[in-house]
Formats: C-alpha cells, structure tokens, sequence
C-alpha cells in the first residue's frame, strides 16, 4: 500500500487518482496509524517551504515517518516543496527541514545565471538523468519532459545523490536519489505519462 501523506498541503486527490490509474493501492494517511502499513510512502507539497514545515511538524506524523524512513527503510518520494523538505533547510523561510538528503533549497532569484529569468519557472522542461538511476530505470528510452511550477531548488551537498537535473539559467537537481529516499521538483502528476512512469518505477522499487 502506497501512503499518501496528508499535512494539509498538496493535491492528495490527484496522487490517489494517478495511482488509482496505475491499478496500485494508496490510500491517504493523516495519522500516524494510517501511515503505520504504508510500504512506500509519497511526501507532496506545494507553497511556501516554512509553511508546509510547519504543517507537518503540527500533523503528529513526522516522528512516525522519521521512524519509518529512517529507521526502517520505508521508502519515500518527496515531490515539489516534499521534495524540498528533504533539505536541511531553504532560503525560503527559518524552519529547518526534514534533512534527510543533505543540502540546501536555494532561490533562482540569487543566482547569477537565472535572476533576469520570469519567475516561477513554469512549464515543460527536459530532464537530463543520470545512469543508473531507479527512477528511470524503465520507460524513459525517449526523452522525456516533465511539468516545473518553482522558484526555488534543491542544491545537493553530494552530486552523487543526483539522479536528474534540469535546467533554467543553470542546471539545478531537479531528481535526487539517496538510497531509498527519493525526491522529484517537477510534478509527475501534470506529467502525463512520464509523472505515471516515474511513480510506478519509484512503487517497483
């Protein structure tokens, strides 16, 4: 059963309707008892990093996921803000994050490369994978784009927790891959049958 992780921020309902599509079992979870079964887990979010913190630090669940990921080897994908959370913390706001995939969220705003460019960067967007990588280790013999709707991005202390990145000014870690947690910027869900390949990859783990 696929967990889906509901703080009160992101699109639950669409997590649930893709996998429902997929012919996989989720369910949504806003307990720490209904995470309790989950054999994967989904971590959404959308808006603003502290916000989406500090929802999940009210919910009661982050000491059960903590549990779970850490200490279990539960295996999680993080998409969008989720993934961003993975940091140890963001530009975006003062909360510290989940730090389960070392580095920092950082604005394009700041970067030479990309401070002229429209913000949010928004739309469809390449993906340039790693070898190797289990996200994309079927259904990714084309290229494949995937749908962005971010200002900001993960930076990885380790590059060799990159399994994708993308670019927009600069190439930024748009995928990362840590053992078995995972995180996705871009938002499978309005990604067509690529976002479907993607989560049914991460749920054949």
């Amino acid at each position: 059963m696929i967990g889906i992780v509901d703080y009160g921020v992101g699109n639950i309902q669409a997590f649930l309707n893709l996998f429902k599509r997929l012919g996989v079992e989720a369910r949504r979870a806003d307990t720490p008892e209904a995470l309790s079964d989950a054999v994967r887990l989904v971590l959404p979010g959308v808006g603003h990093f502290d916000h989406a913190m500090q929802r999940l630090n009210d919910s009661g669940m982050r000491p059960k996921l903590e549990e779970m990921v850490l200490g279990s080897g539960v295996p999680v994908v993080g998409i969008c803000v989720g993934m961003q959370m993975l940091a140890k913390g963001s530009d975006e706001g003062r909360l510290p994050g989940l730090n389960w995939v070392p580095g920092r969220v950082r604005a394009f705003a700041n970067e030479l490369q990309s401070a002229a460019l429209p913000m949010p960067h928004m739309g469809w967007n390449d993906l340039q994978t790693r070898p190797h990588s289990k996200l994309f280790s079927k259904g990714f013999e084309d290229g494949a784009q995937f749908y962005f709707l971010h200002s900001y991005f993960f930076d990885a202390e380790d590059k060799g927790n990159v399994a994708a990145t993308a670019s927009y000014g600069l190439d930024f870690d748009a995928v990362l891959s840590r053992g078995h947690i995972h995180g996705v910027q871009c938002h499978p869900e309005k990604s067509h049958h690529w976002g479907e390949q993607l989560l049914k990859n991460f749920v054949e783990l």
